[in-house]
């Protein structure tokens, strides 16, 4: 059963949405992130994918607070991402509460940094962030597209211990234009003990059956919550 989570992502202490992960392109839809949260754990989800914006422009955590208020009053399994970029940082998420963190550019920025998290935390705790455009890794809050290949990254953090990956097709991401099918299909007949979690353009329940058949491990949900494509009361078949 593909686990269902949903994301806040943080800008000024509220809850926004980007698209296509564009500054510009910016919608608030609630200045209390832990009410949101809140609302996810009444509804039985057991995970949420929490997201620093500003910390990803700053390159430093700075919504701690955030994290620390839903670890605090929540019982929700937080991964956080965002500005992870040093030893301090990821420290930080892991004392305000954070179950797991995400990396995608100090990954591919950093990766002996990047490696050292993984040896010294487990792979259970570190998430690897594969963020891809046209199949080509792409960082720095997708700005800068590298030349490396989202199979490539993921293979080669597969032999260095890496079990999840959180694979973000950059094209789809906020358009609620359904999610990027071929690409994990790809990804899982390559790959298939990788725990994979697809993410941007899930925008209806049938876009998570159809994944959930296709044996993806996890979808994060964003846009389609907050505009109400997908409602909580419709996944709760997918809350075991």
């Amino acid at each position: 059963m593909i686990e269902i989570i949903p994301a806040i992502d943080i800008i000024n202490g509220k809850c926004v949405r980007l698209t296509q992960g564009d500054f510009a392109q910016q919608t608030s839809y609630n200045d209390n992130p832990l009410e949101v949260a809140k609302a996810f754990e009444q509804a039985g989800i057991k995970r949420l994918h929490l997201v620093d914006l500003d910390g990803a422009k700053q390159k430093k955590i700075v919504n701690h607070k955030v994290l620390e208020d839903i670890a605090a009053y929540t019982s929700l399994v937080i991964d956080f991402g965002g500005g992870l970029q040093s030893d301090e940082d990821i420290e930080k998420a892991f004392s305000c509460g954070a179950a797991q963190v995400t990396g995608g550019s100090i990954a591919v920025k950093q990766p002996q940094l990047f490696e050292k998290w993984i040896q010294k935390y487990g792979a259970k705790k570190i998430i690897l962030g594969a963020d891809a455009r046209d199949g080509m890794i792409a960082v720095s809050g997708w700005q800068e597209v590298t030349a490396i290949s989202v199979f490539a990254l993921i293979e080669d953090y597969l032999a260095k211990g890496i079990q999840y990956v959180i694979c973000t097709d950059v094209a789809k991401d906020g358009l609620l234009a359904g999610p990027s099918f071929e690409l994990y299909e790809e990804l899982l007949k390559r790959f298939p003990l990788l725990k994979l979690i697809a993410s941007g353009g899930v925008t209806t329940m049938e876009d998570i059956e159809r994944l959930d058949d296709m044996n993806v491990y996890g979808a994060i949900i964003g846009k389609a919550y907050y505009e109400g494509k997908i409602k909580l009361k419709e996944l709760e078949r997918f809350l075991v």
